[in-house]
Protein backbone atom coordinates (compact mmCIF):
# COMPACT_ATOMS: atom_id res chain seq x y z
CA UNK A 1 0.00 0.00 0.00
CA UNK A 2 1.46 3.39 -1.02
CA UNK A 3 0.83 6.64 0.71
CA UNK A 4 -1.40 8.46 -2.12
CA UNK A 5 -1.37 11.89 -0.32
CA UNK A 6 -4.91 11.93 1.09
CA UNK A 7 -4.51 10.87 4.44
CA UNK A 8 -6.67 14.05 5.81
CA UNK A 9 -8.14 11.61 8.70
CA UNK A 10 -6.00 9.22 10.32
CA UNK A 11 -5.40 8.13 13.90
CA UNK A 12 -2.73 6.17 15.46
CA UNK A 13 -4.62 2.84 16.82
CA UNK A 14 -1.69 1.41 18.86
CA UNK A 15 1.96 1.25 18.00
CA UNK A 16 3.82 -2.37 18.82
CA UNK A 17 6.95 -1.77 20.04
CA UNK A 18 8.63 -3.48 22.48
CA UNK A 19 10.83 -0.50 24.24
CA UNK A 20 12.29 3.12 22.19
CA UNK A 21 15.45 1.69 21.19
CA UNK A 22 13.86 -1.13 18.44
CA UNK A 23 11.93 2.12 17.32
CA UNK A 24 14.65 4.41 17.06
CA UNK A 25 16.32 1.44 15.41
CA UNK A 26 13.33 1.15 12.95
CA UNK A 27 13.49 4.95 12.09
CA UNK A 28 16.92 4.74 10.94
CA UNK A 29 16.50 2.37 8.58
CA UNK A 30 16.71 4.03 5.36
CA UNK A 31 13.75 1.89 3.65
CA UNK A 32 11.56 2.89 6.07
CA UNK A 33 12.51 6.72 6.49
CA UNK A 34 9.40 7.28 3.92
CA UNK A 35 7.17 5.62 5.89
CA UNK A 36 8.52 7.29 9.24
CA UNK A 37 7.99 10.92 8.19
CA UNK A 38 4.49 9.89 6.47
CA UNK A 39 3.92 7.92 10.07
CA UNK A 40 5.07 11.48 11.77
CA UNK A 41 2.64 14.00 9.55
CA UNK A 42 -0.30 11.21 10.26
CA UNK A 43 -0.20 11.32 14.49
CA UNK A 44 -2.19 14.93 14.06
CA UNK A 45 -4.71 13.15 12.37
CA UNK A 46 -7.70 11.24 13.74
CA UNK A 47 -9.77 8.88 11.55
CA UNK A 48 -8.29 6.12 10.61
CA UNK A 49 -6.39 3.51 11.92
CA UNK A 50 -2.24 3.07 11.72
CA UNK A 51 -0.15 -0.05 13.49
CA UNK A 52 3.51 -0.85 13.62
CA UNK A 53 5.39 -3.71 14.23
CA UNK A 54 9.19 -3.73 14.80
CA UNK A 55 9.21 -7.72 14.07
CA UNK A 56 9.97 -5.89 10.24
CA UNK A 57 8.29 -3.36 8.02
CA UNK A 58 4.55 -4.05 8.40
CA UNK A 59 2.09 -1.51 8.69
CA UNK A 60 -1.36 -1.01 7.39
CA UNK A 61 -3.42 2.12 7.01
CA UNK A 62 -6.85 1.18 7.46
CA UNK A 63 -10.32 3.43 6.24
CA UNK A 64 -13.37 3.82 8.69
CA UNK A 65 -15.08 1.56 6.74
CA UNK A 66 -12.79 -1.01 6.57
CA UNK A 67 -12.06 -0.70 10.59
CA UNK A 68 -16.19 -1.18 11.06
CA UNK A 69 -16.18 -4.08 8.71
CA UNK A 70 -13.61 -5.48 11.08
CA UNK A 71 -15.65 -4.69 13.86
CA UNK A 72 -18.99 -6.44 12.39
CA UNK A 73 -16.81 -9.51 11.77
CA UNK A 74 -16.32 -9.76 15.67
CA UNK A 75 -19.89 -9.30 15.77
CA UNK A 76 -20.63 -11.87 14.36
CA UNK A 77 -18.24 -14.14 16.36
CA UNK A 78 -19.81 -13.11 19.43
CA UNK A 79 -23.20 -14.08 18.25
CA UNK A 80 -21.78 -17.31 16.92
CA UNK A 81 -20.39 -18.13 20.29
CA UNK A 82 -23.98 -17.44 21.94
CA UNK A 83 -23.29 -14.26 23.33
CA UNK A 84 -25.64 -11.70 23.49
CA UNK A 85 -23.36 -8.18 22.20
CA UNK A 86 -26.04 -5.52 23.75
CA UNK A 87 -27.20 -6.99 26.89
CA UNK A 88 -30.37 -5.51 28.69
CA UNK A 89 -28.44 -5.18 32.11
CA UNK A 90 -25.61 -5.79 33.83
CA UNK A 91 -24.61 -7.00 37.66
CA UNK A 92 -21.92 -4.36 38.12
CA UNK A 93 -21.89 -4.38 42.03
CA UNK A 94 -19.37 -1.12 42.39
CA UNK A 95 -18.93 2.17 40.44
CA UNK A 96 -15.50 2.68 39.84
CA UNK A 97 -15.15 5.52 41.63
CA UNK A 98 -16.86 3.98 44.95
CA UNK A 99 -14.46 0.76 44.52
CA UNK A 100 -11.54 3.28 44.01
CA UNK A 101 -12.56 5.27 47.40
CA UNK A 102 -12.83 2.09 49.34
CA UNK A 103 -9.91 -0.02 47.59
CA UNK A 104 -7.84 -0.77 50.96
CA UNK A 105 -10.61 -2.68 52.11
CA UNK A 106 -11.84 -4.26 48.67
CA UNK A 107 -8.05 -5.42 48.66
CA UNK A 108 -8.26 -7.01 52.18
CA UNK A 109 -11.25 -8.46 51.75
CA UNK A 110 -10.63 -10.20 48.14
CA UNK A 111 -13.90 -10.62 47.93
CA UNK A 112 -14.73 -10.77 44.29
CA UNK A 113 -16.17 -7.40 42.83
CA UNK A 114 -18.02 -6.12 39.05
CA UNK A 115 -17.12 -3.45 37.72
CA UNK A 116 -18.24 -1.92 34.02
CA UNK A 117 -17.45 0.77 31.76
CA UNK A 118 -15.94 1.80 28.21
CA UNK A 119 -12.86 0.31 27.31
CA UNK A 120 -10.50 3.15 26.79
CA UNK A 121 -7.08 1.16 26.43
CA UNK A 122 -5.71 -2.15 25.89
CA UNK A 123 -1.94 -3.67 25.72
CA UNK A 124 -0.79 -6.61 25.83
CA UNK A 125 2.39 -8.44 27.33
CA UNK A 126 2.99 -11.83 26.96
CA UNK A 127 0.46 -13.94 28.64
CA UNK A 128 -1.54 -10.77 30.35
CA UNK A 129 -4.20 -8.24 28.71
CA UNK A 130 -3.96 -4.86 30.61
CA UNK A 131 -6.62 -2.22 29.93
CA UNK A 132 -8.61 0.33 31.20
CA UNK A 133 -11.77 0.86 32.06
CA UNK A 134 -13.80 3.70 32.37
CA UNK A 135 -17.36 4.96 33.63
CA UNK A 136 -18.73 7.89 34.76
CA UNK A 137 -16.85 8.17 38.36
CA UNK A 138 -13.77 7.75 37.27
CA UNK A 139 -10.78 4.83 35.67
CA UNK A 140 -9.09 1.97 36.56
CA UNK A 141 -6.90 -0.58 35.43
CA UNK A 142 -8.23 -4.06 34.45
CA UNK A 143 -5.72 -7.52 33.96
CA UNK A 144 -6.63 -10.53 32.37
CA UNK A 145 -3.94 -13.43 32.24
CA UNK A 146 -4.10 -16.44 29.94
CA UNK A 147 -3.17 -18.65 33.22
CA UNK A 148 -6.33 -17.17 34.82
CA UNK A 149 -8.89 -17.35 32.71
CA UNK A 150 -8.29 -19.97 30.39
CA UNK A 151 -6.39 -20.08 26.77
CA UNK A 152 -9.67 -19.97 24.99
CA UNK A 153 -11.27 -17.44 26.99
CA UNK A 154 -8.55 -15.11 27.06
CA UNK A 155 -7.76 -15.58 23.63
CA UNK A 156 -11.58 -15.13 22.86
CA UNK A 157 -11.26 -11.68 24.65
CA UNK A 158 -7.72 -10.49 22.76
CA UNK A 159 -9.82 -11.58 19.59
CA UNK A 160 -12.97 -9.61 19.67
CA UNK A 161 -12.87 -7.26 22.24
CA UNK A 162 -12.06 -3.64 21.00
CA UNK A 163 -10.93 0.15 22.56
CA UNK A 164 -14.90 1.94 22.44
CA UNK A 165 -17.06 -1.15 24.15
CA UNK A 166 -18.93 -1.55 26.78
CA UNK A 167 -17.24 -4.32 28.87
CA UNK A 168 -18.01 -5.75 32.54
CA UNK A 169 -15.06 -6.97 34.26
CA UNK A 170 -15.85 -9.42 37.52
CA UNK A 171 -12.30 -10.20 39.39
CA UNK A 172 -10.51 -8.99 43.06
CA UNK A 173 -9.15 -5.91 43.85
CA UNK A 174 -5.16 -5.96 43.14
CA UNK A 175 -2.19 -3.14 43.82
CA UNK A 176 0.12 -3.93 40.83
CA UNK A 177 4.38 -3.63 42.30
CA UNK A 178 3.62 -0.05 40.54
CA UNK A 179 1.27 0.91 42.43
CA UNK A 180 -1.48 0.91 40.11
CA UNK A 181 -5.14 -0.10 41.08
CA UNK A 182 -5.96 -3.20 39.62
CA UNK A 183 -9.12 -5.36 38.93
CA UNK A 184 -7.86 -8.64 38.18
CA UNK A 185 -10.85 -10.43 36.29
CA UNK A 186 -11.63 -13.99 36.90
CA UNK A 187 -14.66 -13.29 33.95
CA UNK A 188 -15.96 -10.93 31.97
CA UNK A 189 -18.89 -9.65 29.60
CA UNK A 190 -19.38 -7.46 26.78
CA UNK A 191 -22.21 -5.28 27.76
CA UNK A 192 -22.53 -2.83 24.42
CA UNK A 193 -20.12 -4.16 21.22
CA UNK A 194 -18.51 -0.32 19.71
CA UNK A 195 -18.81 -0.50 15.50
CA UNK A 196 -17.02 2.34 14.54
CA UNK A 197 -13.17 3.32 16.87
CA UNK A 198 -12.67 6.22 18.90
CA UNK A 199 -10.85 9.00 17.51
CA UNK A 200 -6.91 9.35 18.27
CA UNK A 201 -6.47 8.94 21.84
CA UNK A 202 -4.05 11.56 22.19
CA UNK A 203 -5.71 14.22 20.07
CA UNK A 204 -9.35 13.80 20.52
CA UNK A 205 -11.51 15.78 18.45
CA UNK A 206 -9.60 18.96 17.37
CA UNK A 207 -12.12 20.78 14.94
CA UNK A 208 -14.69 23.14 16.44
CA UNK A 209 -17.27 22.18 14.86
CA UNK A 210 -16.98 18.46 14.68
CA UNK A 211 -16.31 18.51 18.96
CA UNK A 212 -20.19 20.62 18.70
CA UNK A 213 -21.90 17.85 16.00
CA UNK A 214 -19.99 14.91 18.17
CA UNK A 215 -20.47 16.17 21.25
CA UNK A 216 -20.73 12.56 22.64
CA UNK A 217 -17.04 12.07 21.27
CA UNK A 218 -16.10 15.09 23.04
CA UNK A 219 -17.04 14.20 25.93
CA UNK A 220 -15.52 10.74 26.02
CA UNK A 221 -11.93 12.26 24.91
CA UNK A 222 -12.39 16.03 27.00
CA UNK A 223 -12.31 16.23 30.87
CA UNK A 224 -12.60 19.61 31.01
CA UNK A 225 -15.79 19.48 28.67
CA UNK A 226 -17.07 17.35 31.14
CA UNK A 227 -16.73 19.39 33.89
CA UNK A 228 -18.23 22.76 32.14
CA UNK A 229 -21.78 20.89 32.03
CA UNK A 230 -21.37 18.99 35.60
CA UNK A 231 -21.01 23.00 36.22
CA UNK A 232 -24.12 24.17 34.09
CA UNK A 233 -26.11 21.58 36.15
CA UNK A 234 -25.01 22.43 39.87
CA UNK A 235 -25.29 26.24 38.79
CA UNK A 236 -29.56 25.36 37.93
CA UNK A 237 -29.58 23.40 40.97
CA UNK A 238 -28.29 26.04 42.89
CA UNK A 239 -30.95 28.52 41.41
CA UNK A 240 -33.38 26.22 42.01
CA UNK A 241 -32.25 25.78 45.54
CA UNK A 242 -32.18 29.66 46.21
CA UNK A 243 -35.65 30.61 44.98
CA UNK A 244 -37.51 27.62 46.48
CA UNK A 245 -35.71 28.19 49.56
CA UNK A 246 -37.28 32.12 49.36
CA UNK A 247 -40.56 30.75 48.63
CA UNK A 248 -40.90 30.97 44.94
CA UNK A 249 -42.77 28.34 43.20
CA UNK A 250 -41.40 26.87 40.02
CA UNK A 251 -44.02 26.52 36.86
CA UNK A 252 -44.69 25.59 33.56
CA UNK A 253 -45.87 28.38 30.55
CA UNK A 254 -46.59 27.29 27.19
CA UNK A 255 -43.95 27.48 24.13
CA UNK A 256 -46.73 27.32 21.46
CA UNK A 257 -48.29 30.65 21.18
CA UNK A 258 -50.54 32.67 19.53
CA UNK A 259 -48.96 35.56 19.89
CA UNK A 260 -45.53 35.97 21.15
CA UNK A 261 -44.17 38.82 23.40
CA UNK A 262 -42.47 39.18 26.25
CA UNK A 263 -38.76 40.53 24.20
CA UNK A 264 -37.72 42.61 21.57
CA UNK A 265 -36.97 39.51 19.38
CA UNK A 266 -37.75 37.77 16.17
CA UNK A 267 -39.50 34.70 16.32
CA UNK A 268 -39.79 31.44 15.22
CA UNK A 269 -42.86 30.87 13.40
CA UNK A 270 -44.32 26.85 12.55
CA UNK A 271 -48.11 25.62 11.91
CA UNK A 272 -50.13 23.63 14.14
CA UNK A 273 -52.65 21.14 11.97
CA UNK A 274 -55.47 20.29 14.35
CA UNK A 275 -56.18 24.37 14.82
CA UNK A 276 -55.52 24.65 11.36
CA UNK A 277 -53.70 28.43 12.61
CA UNK A 278 -49.97 29.68 12.36
CA UNK A 279 -47.84 29.91 16.16
CA UNK A 280 -44.91 30.89 17.29
CA UNK A 281 -41.93 29.42 19.69
CA UNK A 282 -42.00 31.89 22.82
CA UNK A 283 -39.09 34.23 22.49
CA UNK A 284 -40.07 34.53 26.45
CA UNK A 285 -42.41 33.04 29.15
CA UNK A 286 -43.10 36.78 30.71
CA UNK A 287 -46.90 37.54 30.21
CA UNK A 288 -47.77 34.16 31.13
CA UNK A 289 -46.06 34.35 34.30
CA UNK A 290 -47.63 37.38 34.73
CA UNK A 291 -50.77 36.22 34.36
CA UNK A 292 -50.37 33.76 37.01
CA UNK A 293 -49.97 37.01 39.59
CA UNK A 294 -52.95 38.29 38.36
CA UNK A 295 -54.23 34.79 38.92
CA UNK A 296 -53.00 35.39 42.81
CA UNK A 297 -49.71 33.35 42.96
CA UNK A 298 -47.14 35.87 44.56
CA UNK A 299 -43.42 34.44 43.86
CA UNK A 300 -43.16 32.41 40.58
CA UNK A 301 -40.43 31.37 38.42
CA UNK A 302 -39.59 29.15 35.08
CA UNK A 303 -36.20 28.13 33.95
CA UNK A 304 -37.54 28.22 30.28
CA UNK A 305 -36.38 27.21 26.57
CA UNK A 306 -36.19 30.22 24.35
CA UNK A 307 -36.18 30.36 21.02
CA UNK A 308 -35.34 33.88 19.11
CA UNK A 309 -35.37 33.74 15.19
CA UNK A 310 -31.85 35.41 14.76
CA UNK A 311 -27.97 35.67 14.48
CA UNK A 312 -25.61 33.42 16.29
CA UNK A 313 -22.33 34.46 17.40
CA UNK A 314 -20.25 34.08 21.15
CA UNK A 315 -22.86 35.76 22.88
CA UNK A 316 -26.34 34.68 21.20
CA UNK A 317 -28.11 31.21 20.03
CA UNK A 318 -31.45 31.14 18.10
CA UNK A 319 -32.49 28.47 21.32
CA UNK A 320 -31.32 28.81 24.61
CA UNK A 321 -31.91 28.56 28.16
CA UNK A 322 -33.19 31.88 30.59
CA UNK A 323 -34.88 31.91 34.41
CA UNK A 324 -37.15 34.30 34.45
CA UNK A 325 -39.08 34.85 37.49
CA UNK A 326 -41.61 37.51 39.33
CA UNK A 327 -42.16 38.73 42.83
CA UNK A 328 -45.22 40.61 44.33
CA UNK A 329 -44.98 43.34 46.43
CA UNK A 330 -41.23 44.07 45.32
CA UNK A 331 -39.53 46.84 43.55
CA UNK A 332 -36.67 47.04 40.73
CA UNK A 333 -34.33 48.34 43.65
CA UNK A 334 -35.39 45.39 46.13
CA UNK A 335 -34.46 43.11 43.16
CA UNK A 336 -31.11 44.56 43.04
CA UNK A 337 -30.37 43.62 46.63
CA UNK A 338 -31.67 40.38 46.16
CA UNK A 339 -29.63 39.75 43.30
CA UNK A 340 -26.45 40.04 44.71
CA UNK A 341 -27.39 37.62 47.13
CA UNK A 342 -29.18 35.03 44.47
CA UNK A 343 -25.64 35.35 42.43
CA UNK A 344 -23.36 34.83 45.84
CA UNK A 345 -25.39 32.10 46.55
CA UNK A 346 -24.96 30.31 43.16
CA UNK A 347 -21.06 30.97 43.26
CA UNK A 348 -20.65 29.76 46.89
CA UNK A 349 -22.58 26.56 45.68
CA UNK A 350 -21.36 25.98 42.47
CA UNK A 351 -17.56 27.01 42.82
CA UNK A 352 -17.07 27.44 46.89
CA UNK A 353 -15.43 31.65 45.69
CA UNK A 354 -16.87 34.73 44.70
CA UNK A 355 -13.82 35.60 42.24
CA UNK A 356 -13.61 34.27 39.09
CA UNK A 357 -11.21 34.34 36.02
CA UNK A 358 -12.63 34.75 32.48
CA UNK A 359 -11.00 34.63 29.45
CA UNK A 360 -8.22 36.33 31.65
CA UNK A 361 -10.00 38.80 33.43
CA UNK A 362 -10.40 38.21 37.45
CA UNK A 363 -14.10 39.33 38.38
CA UNK A 364 -14.81 39.79 42.06
CA UNK A 365 -18.70 38.81 42.39
CA UNK A 366 -18.01 40.33 45.93
CA UNK A 367 -21.41 43.02 46.70
CA UNK A 368 -22.53 45.88 46.50
CA UNK A 369 -21.90 46.37 42.90
CA UNK A 370 -21.31 49.71 41.36
CA UNK A 371 -25.07 51.40 39.37
CA UNK A 372 -24.01 53.15 36.59
CA UNK A 373 -27.07 55.20 34.96
CA UNK A 374 -27.60 54.31 31.34
CA UNK A 375 -27.24 57.41 30.00
CA UNK A 376 -24.39 58.69 31.87
CA UNK A 377 -22.63 55.72 30.25
CA UNK A 378 -23.91 56.79 26.64
CA UNK A 379 -22.71 60.23 26.87
CA UNK A 380 -19.03 58.92 28.46
CA UNK A 381 -18.08 56.82 26.51
CA UNK A 382 -19.47 57.44 22.92
CA UNK A 383 -20.70 61.18 23.66
CA UNK A 384 -24.47 60.75 23.51
CA UNK A 385 -26.91 63.40 24.89
CA UNK A 386 -29.96 60.88 24.27
CA UNK A 387 -32.48 63.13 25.02
CA UNK A 388 -31.04 66.32 22.86
CA UNK A 389 -30.57 63.89 20.44
CA UNK A 390 -32.95 62.83 17.41
CA UNK A 391 -33.75 59.45 15.81
CA UNK A 392 -31.60 60.63 12.84
CA UNK A 393 -28.87 62.23 14.45
CA UNK A 394 -28.42 58.80 16.56
CA UNK A 395 -28.40 57.05 13.22
CA UNK A 396 -25.94 59.51 11.47
CA UNK A 397 -23.43 58.41 15.07
CA UNK A 398 -23.87 54.75 14.20
CA UNK A 399 -22.59 55.02 11.09
CA UNK A 400 -19.69 57.22 12.52
CA UNK A 401 -18.90 54.65 15.08
CA UNK A 402 -19.52 51.77 12.79
CA UNK A 403 -22.87 50.24 14.16
CA UNK A 404 -25.24 48.54 12.01
CA UNK A 405 -28.35 49.27 12.25
CA UNK A 406 -32.35 48.26 11.62
CA UNK A 407 -33.36 50.80 9.21
CA UNK A 408 -36.39 50.90 10.53
CA UNK A 409 -35.33 50.83 14.18
CA UNK A 410 -36.45 53.61 16.48
CA UNK A 411 -34.82 56.26 18.50
CA UNK A 412 -34.47 53.82 21.60
CA UNK A 413 -33.26 50.77 19.23
CA UNK A 414 -30.47 53.04 17.63
CA UNK A 415 -29.46 54.03 20.50
CA UNK A 416 -29.43 50.49 22.42
CA UNK A 417 -26.97 49.20 19.42
CA UNK A 418 -24.74 52.13 20.04
CA UNK A 419 -25.09 50.93 23.72
CA UNK A 420 -24.17 46.90 23.02
CA UNK A 421 -21.23 47.55 20.38
CA UNK A 422 -19.62 50.40 21.85
CA UNK A 423 -20.29 50.79 25.67
CA UNK A 424 -21.32 47.63 27.14
CA UNK A 425 -18.03 45.70 25.80
CA UNK A 426 -16.12 48.28 28.24
CA UNK A 427 -17.82 47.34 31.55
CA UNK A 428 -15.57 43.98 33.04
CA UNK A 429 -16.81 43.82 37.03
CA UNK A 430 -20.44 42.90 38.02
CA UNK A 431 -22.53 46.00 37.24
CA UNK A 432 -25.60 47.34 37.19
CA UNK A 433 -26.75 49.66 34.55
CA UNK A 434 -29.90 51.36 35.90
CA UNK A 435 -32.58 53.93 34.30
CA UNK A 436 -32.61 53.03 30.50
CA UNK A 437 -35.41 55.89 28.58
CA UNK A 438 -38.98 54.21 29.16
CA UNK A 439 -39.82 53.28 25.45
CA UNK A 440 -36.80 50.84 24.95
CA UNK A 441 -38.84 48.91 27.86
CA UNK A 442 -42.02 48.89 26.56
CA UNK A 443 -43.49 46.18 29.82
CA UNK A 444 -41.65 48.35 32.93
CA UNK A 445 -42.68 51.43 34.80
CA UNK A 446 -41.62 54.34 34.76
CA UNK A 447 -39.47 55.54 38.07
CA UNK A 448 -42.32 58.53 38.30
CA UNK A 449 -45.43 58.57 37.32
CA UNK A 450 -45.33 59.39 33.76
CA UNK A 451 -41.66 60.01 33.84
CA UNK A 452 -39.28 59.37 30.56
CA UNK A 453 -37.15 56.28 32.55
CA UNK A 454 -37.60 53.34 32.85
CA UNK A 455 -37.25 51.50 36.69
CA UNK A 456 -35.03 48.79 35.58
CA UNK A 457 -31.43 47.08 35.76
CA UNK A 458 -29.27 45.22 33.95
CA UNK A 459 -26.48 43.09 35.15
CA UNK A 460 -23.54 43.40 33.33
CA UNK A 461 -20.30 41.31 33.45
CA UNK A 462 -17.65 41.26 31.54
CA UNK A 463 -18.80 43.40 28.53
CA UNK A 464 -22.18 41.14 28.06
CA UNK A 465 -25.50 41.26 29.60
CA UNK A 466 -26.07 38.27 32.45
CA UNK A 467 -29.60 39.71 33.87
CA UNK A 468 -32.72 41.94 32.84
CA UNK A 469 -35.30 43.18 35.35
CA UNK A 470 -37.03 45.78 35.98
CA UNK A 471 -40.49 46.64 38.32
CA UNK A 472 -43.15 45.71 35.66
CA UNK A 473 -46.22 47.76 34.47
CA UNK A 474 -49.09 46.77 36.09
CA UNK A 475 -51.40 50.06 34.68
CA UNK A 476 -52.97 48.12 31.88
CA UNK A 477 -53.88 51.59 29.87
CA UNK A 478 -50.34 52.32 30.04
CA UNK A 479 -49.53 49.22 29.13
CA UNK A 480 -51.62 49.34 26.18
CA UNK A 481 -50.47 52.50 24.99
CA UNK A 482 -46.81 51.57 25.33
CA UNK A 483 -47.49 48.06 23.23
CA UNK A 484 -49.16 50.32 20.47
CA UNK A 485 -45.94 52.27 20.50
CA UNK A 486 -44.07 49.11 19.08
CA UNK A 487 -46.72 48.29 16.73
CA UNK A 488 -46.60 51.03 14.84
CA UNK A 489 -42.51 50.15 14.72
CA UNK A 490 -43.56 46.73 13.51
CA UNK A 491 -45.79 47.92 10.80
CA UNK A 492 -43.09 50.26 10.01
CA UNK A 493 -40.98 47.51 9.05
CA UNK A 494 -39.09 46.79 12.62
CA UNK A 495 -39.39 43.07 13.08
CA UNK A 496 -38.32 42.75 16.45
CA UNK A 497 -40.92 45.14 17.73
CA UNK A 498 -43.21 43.66 20.54
CA UNK A 499 -46.76 42.85 19.35
CA UNK A 500 -49.79 43.49 21.04
CA UNK A 501 -51.20 40.54 23.40
CA UNK A 502 -55.05 41.57 23.63
CA UNK A 503 -55.53 38.75 26.46
CA UNK A 504 -52.26 39.87 28.58
CA UNK A 505 -53.99 43.33 28.47
CA UNK A 506 -57.26 42.21 29.35
CA UNK A 507 -55.56 39.90 32.14
CA UNK A 508 -54.15 43.38 33.52
CA UNK A 509 -57.79 44.83 33.73
CA UNK A 510 -58.70 42.12 36.33
CA UNK A 511 -55.44 43.76 38.76
CA UNK A 512 -52.04 42.79 38.67
CA UNK A 513 -50.14 43.94 41.90
CA UNK A 514 -46.94 45.54 42.16
CA UNK A 515 -43.98 43.42 41.25
CA UNK A 516 -40.81 42.98 40.11
CA UNK A 517 -39.70 40.18 36.92
CA UNK A 518 -35.91 39.49 36.52
CA UNK A 519 -34.43 37.31 33.15
CA UNK A 520 -31.64 35.78 33.44
CA UNK A 521 -29.38 33.94 30.87
CA UNK A 522 -28.34 30.39 32.19
CA UNK A 523 -26.14 29.84 28.74
CA UNK A 524 -24.14 33.08 29.56
CA UNK A 525 -23.75 32.79 33.32
CA UNK A 526 -22.81 28.98 32.69
CA UNK A 527 -19.78 30.27 30.14
CA UNK A 528 -18.74 33.13 32.95
CA UNK A 529 -18.38 30.75 35.34
CA UNK A 530 -16.06 27.47 33.26
CA UNK A 531 -14.50 30.58 31.27
CA UNK A 532 -16.20 29.44 27.98
CA UNK A 533 -15.33 32.27 25.18
CA UNK A 534 -18.74 30.93 23.38
CA UNK A 535 -22.43 30.10 24.38
CA UNK A 536 -21.59 26.97 22.29
CA UNK A 537 -19.01 25.59 24.58
CA UNK A 538 -21.83 24.75 27.08
CA UNK A 539 -24.95 23.85 25.48
CA UNK A 540 -24.61 20.49 24.94
CA UNK A 541 -26.12 20.07 21.48
CA UNK A 542 -26.17 23.26 19.86
CA UNK A 543 -27.81 23.75 16.27
CA UNK A 544 -25.18 23.00 13.07
CA UNK A 545 -25.88 24.19 9.81
CA UNK A 546 -25.62 20.45 7.91
CA UNK A 547 -21.96 20.02 6.11
CA UNK A 548 -24.28 19.33 2.51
Amino acid sequence: MGYDGKFSKIRVSDIKCRNKSEFSKFKRSKRNVYFVLIFESLILKNCFEFRISCFGIIFFVANIDELRNERLKKLKNLRSAGIWPYPGETKRTHAIGAALSDWKNLEDAQKEIIVAGRLRSMRGHGGMLFGDIQDGTGKIQILLKKDGLGEKSYQFFADNFDVGDFVQIRGTALTTKRGEKTVLAVDYKMLAKALRPLPDKWHGLQDTEERYRKRYLDLIFNEDVRKKFVIRTEIVRAIRNFLDEHGFMEVETPILQTIYGGATAKPFKTYFNAYDMDVFLRIAPELFLKKLLVGGFEKVYEIARNFRNEGVDKQHNPDFTMLEFYWAWSDYRQLMKFTEEMMAYILQKVLGTAKITYQGNEIDFAAPWPRVEYLDLLKKEAKIDYRASSREGLAVKAKELGVEIDKNAGKAEIADEIYKKYCRPKIIPPTFLIHYPKESKPLAKSVEPDGPIAANFQLLVNGFEVINAFSEQNDPIEQAARLKEQEELFKQGFQEAQRTDTDFIEALEYGMPPCAGLGMGIDRLAALLTDSNALREIILFPLMKPKN
